[in-house]
């Protein structure tokens, strides 16, 4: 048997990892005012120096950041730090949008068959109200891409997990930003709009039903058409 030295974590290290357990357990929020070094020092009974490493290493990860003036705060994350270098990788590789797609349909799959076990009435009920939507804007020939969104988003909603409903803001963001123009063509297409529709009110009568394997099977249809014409 090979043993091999312990290493001690370092005061910062330990400073470093009780921030991102109070991040992650909402006891710190994004956008708060963080300690000054010398409340964190007393809060903690550490020296200054310690604090001060650790306040360096998190600024460096980029979950503090120093405000000349103001002081220490908790980083607002935006949306744009996570979807703005995905879109470049998906812009520079065409093989990247496929990986995307298939991606949305591993993820949705399962957040639709999770909202027909979920969904409140009240849920529902603005559910079908999206739908209706959508088939005013077919009876004028044509389906807004803005409201297929909203239908796709309130449905991850309904799973009450905050997790999967940023994870379904994100995709929507980047599906929308790179391939922008393939989906004015679908959503334009009036054979199109009226299988997109048909696909729609098939998954929302599956989640009002709560018949959750039924729902997942009409995303899966739903989302095999939409990458089907997206690839073309």
């Amino acid at each position: 048997m090979e043993f091999k030295p312990i290493k001690t974590k370092k005061i910062y290290e330990e400073i470093v990892e009780q921030v991102k357990k109070s991040l992650s357990e909402g006891k710190l929020m994004p956008g708060e005012r963080f300690f000054s070094e010398r409340e964190l020092s007393d809060k903690l009974g550490v020296s200054r120096a310690s604090v001060r490493e650790a306040i360096r290493a998190l600024t460096t990860m980029g979950i503090l950041e120093v405000r000349a003036g103001e002081g220490t705060f908790v980083r607002q994350v935006q949306d744009s730090d996570i979807i703005q270098p995905l879109v470049m990788a998906l812009l520079l590789e065409e093989q990247q949008v496929i990986y995307l797609l298939e991606a949305r349909q591993i993820l949705e799959r399962e957040i639709v068959y999770l909202a027909a076990q979920r969904a409140t009435t009240e849920e529902k009920e603005k559910l079908v109200g999206i739908l209706q939507h959508m088939a005013d804007e077919l009876a004028r020939g044509f389906l807004q891409e803005d409201t297929d969104v909203r239908f796709h988003l309130t449905i991850a909603g309904m799973t009450h997990n905050p997790i999967v409903s940023r994870l379904m803001y994100t995709i929507a963001d980047t599906i929308a930003q790179t391939l922008a123009t393939k989906r004015q063509q679908l959503y334009s297409n009036l054979e199109n709009a009226r299988l997109l529709y048909e696909q729609h009110s098939e998954i929302t009568q599956a989640i009002i039903s709560g018949a959750a394997d039924s729902a997942r099977k009409a995303m899966a249809k739903h989302l095999r058409f939409v990458a089907q014409k997206l690839k073309k």
